[in-house]
């Protein structure tokens, strides 16, 4: 075998080469296979797929799963912020409702302080447009005087003037005053004539001033006493706004305690609140004895002892009465005919006309003045040896806080503050911080 056949044969099939060919020219020749390009790993038949294909599949289910994947955690979240905005809409109507009960609840004492004192002020208002209004009046009535004053004044200086404008005519219409003044040949009688008709000159002018004046000064009058007018309506017109906001107020504070005295659940709301009010009161008589007693450096009492009888506790049932009134609610125990609720009184309401005076019943000091809820205006007053007065539902308070005072002196007036009854004195004795009988310490009427 030659070389080349040997080659031909080594290469497992390869093309002869054209050398072959040329060598051995009596082999038949077949046709020459053409040699295409190896197939693809992927295309040859019975292979697998190839591992780019694999990994490019697996990527795209893993995409598809976690698009799924992320479909659902949406749908979940939304549904979750669902669940929440219906939660937060629960809870704010909750709010709402409860904020509504609490309104509903709110504290009758509170509503009726704010009503007071709301009205308090402005009756205070229209009290200082009153006073405005009168020094007003008296100033409009002086300017009046002094205007007719002025008026008359000047009328005489018109009558003096026309006098004198009377004597000039006539004068004038003699030829003037140069005639007269060469009518005589007398020179002493000519320089009496001429010192006469100075004078009269200097007359006539000063008269023309003082009308003058005297217009001026009345002009200024009649136009201050306009602008007083003018101001006096616009007081006017002030006072009626603030005397409708006051009669507003009293309207709302009628209505209040009409639910009070005639709807149980009102009264019973009252009756309690008022309650509570009498512990606060309670409470805080025990710390200003406290404080009084530290100042005082004095240890607190023993229980049980009797009221010494010295001072004020040697004046039981010779006490002067605080205002001049009746006693209308006892000390103790009170149950209410209509609504059968039980109260204990610590102490007594007289009734008495609003503006009446509120004295003291025995010497003391001052030791504490201003509002307490339940009690309107509050004034307490300290006598020594433990015993304490107190008077409420005051219109005015007319003491300070560390103020001395004596038996009968004036300390307000009697008003309504707080009150669901009218106008009355609430009047408490206390002796150690215990209430006592007010009855039994005043003195009897005949």
């Amino acid at each position: 075998m030659s070389g080349g056949e040997q080659e031909g044969a080594r290469g497992g099939g390869r093309h002869p080469s054209s050398t072959a060919l040329a060598v051995d020219p009596h082999r038949p020749v077949s046709a020459p296979r053409v040699r295409t390009a190896p197939r693809s790993y992927g295309s040859r038949r019975g292979a697998g797929p190839r591992p780019c294909i694999l990994l490019l599949l697996v990527v795209l289910v893993a995409l598809a799963g976690a698009v799924e994947g992320q479909q659902k955690r949406d749908e979940t979240l939304q549904s979750e912020q669902k669940k929440l905005q219906q939660t937060q809409k629960r809870l704010k109507e909750e709010r709402e409702k409860a904020a509504a009960a609490r309104a509903r609840e709110t504290s009758l004492l509170a509503e009726l302080e704010q009503i007071e004192q709301r009205l308090g002020e402005k009756q205070a208002e229209v009290g200082r447009l009153a006073a405005r209004i009168k020094r007003t009046q008296a100033d409009i009535a002086t300017l009046r005087g002094e205007i007719m004053r002025l008026e008359g004044q000047r009328g005489g200086q018109e009558e003096a003037l026309a006098r004198r404008l009377r004597v000039m005519y006539r004068v004038h219409a003699q030829g003037g005053a140069l005639p007269l003044i060469l009518s005589g040949d007398d020179p002493v009688t000519r320089a009496m004539a001429v010192r006469h008709l100075a004078s009269l000159a200097v007359l006539d002018a000063r008269l023309i001033r003082e009308y003058r004046g005297t217009s001026d000064r009345l002009a200024d009058r009649k136009g201050r006493e306009e602008g007083r007018q003018q101001e006096l309506a616009a007081l006017h017109a002030e006072a009626q706004t603030e005397q409708a906001e006051v009669d507003r107020e009293a309207a709302k504070r009628r209505t209040l305690l009409a639910r009070v005295r005639d709807e149980r659940a009102y009264h019973e709301r009252m009756v309690g609140e008022l309650t509570e009010a009498s512990r606060r009161l309670e409470a805080f008589i025990s710390e200003l004895q406290a404080r009084q007693r530290r100042l005082a450096k004095v240890p607190p009492p023993k229980g049980g002892i009797e009221p010494p009888g010295v001072g004020f506790g040697n004046l039981r049932g010779r006490l002067p009465w605080p205002a001049e009134g009746r006693i209308v609610v006892p000390f103790g125990a009170q149950v209410h005919p209509r609504f059968g609720t039980r109260t204990f009184r610590n102490g007594v309401d007289i009734e008495a006309a609003e503006g009446t005076d509120v004295t003291t019943v025995y010497a003391g000091h001052v030791i504490y003045t201003g509002w307490f809820k339940g009690y309107g205006n509050l004034i307490i007053v300290d006598h020594g040896s433990e015993y304490y007065t107190l008077y409420a539902h005051i219109a005015e308070i007319e003491v300070k806080e560390g103020e001395d005072v004596r038996q009968g002196q004036r300390i307000g007036t009697v008003g309504d503050t707080a009150s669901l009854a009218g106008p009355r004195l609430y009047f408490e004795v206390r002796y150690q911080g215990k209430p006592q009988d007010p009855a039994e310490w005043l003195r009897q009427r005949g």
